[in-house]
């Protein structure tokens, strides 16, 4: 269940409840008179089926409540109601496959902003797995996928397509391509300087390395992976389970390759510079394409799941029924 809290106007309060009351999966409705102060208003309370939320965010928004007034949406974690079980049995299909709009582009919205926060985990993620690529140490490699925040911009470059608002995808892809931009010269500096104190030389680039090599060389299962990978993470996104990111974050070879490719271009090896260049593209380009198609079959599926709901609804209603 979503709790929400919105601030009407006056004139407009009868209509907003007039929403909540005709859209199936809402109960405890509440409605204080002249509660707000700013901006001065009604305060409205309500709790709906997340089902059901999306429908009712977008009716709000067409009365213009987001503008003149205030929509706030919490999750109920626990709630101890019969209403709210049979506000959730009404509601069509189930809660683990609905997607809100609005709260999905809130969640990516600050993680797909290009910030000095941003930019300081891109670059320490990098510089550790520099680390990593040159001791050859998986267990460096695993720690710098789990710090990099790429695929918050990731998926707003694949939320803004699906949802077709511009600004979001633009604003997600030049945090993206900013980030890896600064992450790689920050690391080529970082690799000069751990050679010129004598932690890093260009033979422990170009010996063996069977924990770390295949991050410069890629193969088709590179962009099998990203696919893969690039699914789990949007499921894990609309679904609410966000630890299902850790796993994709380690999944793709990202980070790694960015920073094999610093290190490399630093001593000039730029055979392994290209190799980890293409395996950087292909696990981005694999993500943004599998959570381009993901966003929109969820979408599609949730389409044609609510309207088989709504032709029941009537259907029972009819008479004779």
């Amino acid at each position: 269940m979503l709790h929400l809290r919105m601030i009407t106007p006056p004139e407009r309060t009868e209509d907003v409840v007039a929403v909540v009351e005709r859209t199936v999966g809402t109960t405890h409705l509440v409605v204080l008179p002249g509660a707000a102060r700013v901006p001065a208003g009604d305060l409205v309370l309500c709790d709906v089926a997340r089902e059901a939320g999306d429908e009712l965010l977008r009716e709000l928004q067409h009365l213009g409540i987001d503008k003149d007034g205030s929509i706030a949406v919490e999750n109920i974690d626990l709630s101890l109601s019969e209403r709210a079980e049979a506000a959730e049995e009404e509601a069509p299909g189930e809660a683990a496959d609905a997607v809100l709009w609005e709260q999905l582009t809130g969640a990516t919205h600050e993680e797909s902003t290009l910030s000095i926060t941003y930019c300081a985990f891109m670059i320490l993620a990098t510089m550790i797995a520099a680390c990593g690529v040159v001791l050859d140490n998986a267990v460096l490699i695993v720690g710098a996928m789990a710090v990099g925040p790429e695929f918050g911009p990731l998926a707003g470059v694949s939320i803004g397509v699906v949802q077709r608002e511009p600004r979001l995808a633009l604003r997600s892809l030049t945090a993206l391509l900013a980030g890896f931009a600064a992450a790689l010269v920050a690391t080529t500096v970082f690799s000069l300087g751990m050679d010129a104190i004598g932690q890093f030389h260009a033979g422990m680039l170009e010996r063996p390395r069977p924990n770390t090599g295949f991050i410069w060389q890629p193969d088709p299962f590179s962009f099998v992976v990203s696919l893969l990978a690039g699914m789990a993470g949007v499921l894990s996104l609309t679904s609410a389970k966000s630890g299902a990111l850790v796993g994709v974050a380690i999944s793709v070879t990202t980070v790694p390759a960015a920073a094999n490719a610093a290190v490399a271009l630093s001593y000039g090896e730029f055979a392994q510079m290209w190799g980890s260049a293409e395996q950087l593209l292909l696990n981005l380009g694999g993500i943004m394409l599998a959570g381009i198609v993901t966003l929109t079959a969820q979408k599609a599926l949730w389409r044609t799941q609510r309207g088989r709901w709504i032709r029941r609804a009537r259907g029972s209603k009819a008479p004779g029924r």
